[in-house]
């Protein structure tokens, strides 16, 4: 495996530690939907938690939510759309980015963005 996908892995086991530090239920992890994947679904305050988690080396070039473009957020509203209906669930669905970096000292920091795409038109 790639480095790049073993630090990604990395993150994504960070990111779902920190959720279920804050008391979120993990529902499911990398759910795959046509070409989407969802890093993570949980289930937080009655509402359904969909998690794109972003993970950088550096952001010398940009900040890791950056990379979150308007395609992949269509991609993730489609998905969790999918997911909400095969599993007959009518709660409120938030989407929100958890960023990756290594600080100065290379310790991984975590930054969670709640609500990432509210003022997102997926039109």
């Amino acid at each position: 495996m790639a480095e790049h996908n073993d630090f990604g892995k990395v993150a994504e086991e960070l990111a779902t530690s920190f959720l279920e530090g804050k008391k979120y239920k993990i529902l499911v992890k990398n759910f795959r939907y046509q070409k989407a994947e969802i890093d993570i679904i949980a289930s937080f305050n009655n509402q359904i938690i969909i998690v794109e988690v972003k993970a950088r080396g550096t952001d010398l070039f940009m900040e890791p939510q950056e990379a979150v473009t308007k395609t992949k957020i269509k991609s993730l509203v489609k998905a969790a759309d999918y997911f909400m209906e095969n599993n007959n669930l009518d709660q409120e669905v938030r989407f929100d980015i958890i960023a990756v970096l290594p600080d100065h000292t290379g310790k991984l920091q975590i930054t969670h963005l709640e609500d990432a795409f509210q003022s997102f038109d997926a039109n």
